[in-house]
């Protein structure tokens, strides 16, 4: 679920980088607008899948031996 998440939020990122530098939403332009069903479906994945990866920040990591 990590990884799935982590995924999802890098396409989420390289989004809002396009939108950034070139005024251009590829979600949008791919699914046929920003209200288009589909779009909406990509940016609430984007947004539960920002959300799982908060719960990274506050987990425990294992110690690896020698530390």
């Amino acid at each position: 679920m990590d990884i799935i998440a982590l995924i999802i939020s890098i396409i989420g990122c390289l989004n809002w980088g396009l939108i950034g530098l070139f005024q251009f939403d590829l979600v949008a332009w791919l699914f046929g607008g920003q209200s288009a069903l589909l779009s909406r479906v990509v940016y609430t994945l984007v947004g539960l899948a920002g959300l799982w990866d908060i719960t990274l920040l506050f987990r425990r990591l294992p110690k690896v031996d020698g530390e």
